[in-house]
């Protein structure tokens, strides 16, 4: 490699995942440790004879995961994409893993070459506590909740709207429409998970989202009053939305392949639980719902 070569920008994608607890959030704070500034100030200790600014898929809000979460950025040094990845986690904290690196043209951009973002949330709706699943799970246990209205509620979300019942304030979008492309939910025993895949998401927005579906499950809100809060945008009946640490960002999808599937797609683990401990079922609807 020549001395011009080796300065030449080249961009890196990478595969990364990060345990939210331990973070702000995804974007630098002024206050707080962010995933940004973390990677950051590891990729300029490796490649520092030029300015890092690291640009991720989705930011995700503090206490968020990221399973599959895709970031790029610019380099000047000699270090051959296949090698970023042991260099980066040799340097990074145990709660950030980078999984894969791959070099990308320059005009390739991992927000806005992305055609889909999908997010996890996953509720343990068991009767106890459980220690291993507090950190990765919202515990309800109020009620076992009756996954086929949720259900159904999901699907009425799917094609584009405008979502502004579900957008915390403090967003900088111009809008708040966006395209959900795919909704599902699951139960595996006493663990359910909620995927939504949409083409961007609004600020706050699958948090939210989650809270009033807990409230239908739970038979506390109607499928007609969940549908006329996000149709009618009635952000004010919105109020509560779901705990952090239930929710994980999937992955990132693009028109081309861009990582290994076993570097990036579904890299989420799911827990199994060998037995049931569900609570009493949810009280049946209020006779003028």
């Amino acid at each position: 490699m020549t001395e011009l070569e080796g300065n030449r920008p080249r961009r890196i994608a990478l595969s990364l995942q990060y345990e939210g607890s331990f973070f702000c959030g995804w974007q630098r704070q002024r206050q707080g440790t962010s995933v940004q500034g973390v990677l950051d100030d590891a990729i300029a200790a490796l490649d520092p004879l030029r300015p890092v600014h690291s640009v991720a898929a989705g930011r995700t809000d503090s206490g968020v995961h990221a399973a599959g979460q895709v970031v790029h950025f610019d380099c000047s040094g000699p270090i051959p994409a296949s090698r970023w990845a042991p260099a980066l986690n040799g340097r990074l904290p145990g709660s950030i893993r980078v999984r894969e690196a791959v070099e990308r043209p320059l005009d390739w951009h991992a927000c806005y070459s992305a055609s889909y973002r999908r997010y996890r949330y996953t509720v343990y709706n068991g009767r106890r506590p459980n220690l291993f699943l507090a950190p990765w799970s919202w515990h309800r246990y109020q009620a076992r909740l009756d996954e086929q209205v949720m259900k159904q509620a999901l699907q009425g979300l799917l094609g584009s709207h405008d979502f502004a019942a579900f957008q915390r304030a403090g967003s900088r979008r111009a809008h708040s429409r966006t395209t959900i492309q795919d909704v599902c939910i699951q139960r595996a025993g006493d663990l359910i998970h909620v995927e939504i895949q949409a083409s961007g998401f609004l600020y706050g927005m699958v948090r939210l989202l989650m809270g009033q579906l807990v409230a239908v499950g739970e038979h506390r809100l109607t499928l007609r009053h969940f549908e006329q809060r996000w149709r009618e945008r009635r952000r004010h009946e919105v109020k509560d939305g779901a705990p952090a640490q239930g929710l994980c960002l999937l992955r990132a999808g693009y028109p081309e392949e861009i990582f290994s599937k076993g570097g990036w797609y579904d890299c989420q683990p799911t827990y199994f639980l060998a037995s049931e401990d569900p609570p009493p079922d949810p009280p049946p609807w209020p006779h003028h719902a």
